[in-house]
């Protein structure tokens, strides 16, 4: 994962350690998974201390547009790119799921970023808003 120019690898996919990396379902208790980047599928079920996570282009606010707007074209989950097997209300509702989940995971707190310069804007004015 990348954004700007901080960067992470994602957690392995199999079941298998690789390269020193640990098996996917160990990433996040394996000091070995130390400095990689999970997803919702190895994130749920786990409690971390601290939590930080990365709100992608597939989730923005549009203030001007009346709020928050999943946008499938920017969502690389396989599962959720074809209109066929996900309509785009049910994409909606599943993408506001994902993140849900993943902001859930912090029991004393959640750092959260947005690779998106208005939901960045609305995110700090909801920690410092204006006076």
């Amino acid at each position: 994962m990348r954004v700007d120019g901080w960067s992470r690898p994602w957690n392995l996919r199999g079941d298998r350690a690789v390269g020193g990396a640990p098996p996917a379902t160990l990433w996040a208790s394996d000091p070995a998974g130390f400095g990689q980047v999970g997803c919702v599928y190895t994130a749920q079920g786990l409690e971390y201390d601290w939590n930080g996570v990365i709100l992608g282009p597939d989730l923005v606010w549009r203030g001007a547009q009346g709020g928050w707007f999943a946008r499938r074209e920017h969502n690389r989950d396989p599962d959720f790119r074809s209109r066929t097997t996900v309509s785009d209300d049910e994409f909606a509702h599943l993408v506001r799921n994902v993140y849900k989940v993943l902001l859930t995971r912090g029991m004393r707190g959640t750092l959260i970023h947005s690779t998106d310069a208005e939901t960045r804007d609305l995110l700090g004015s909801l920690v410092h808003p204006a006076r």
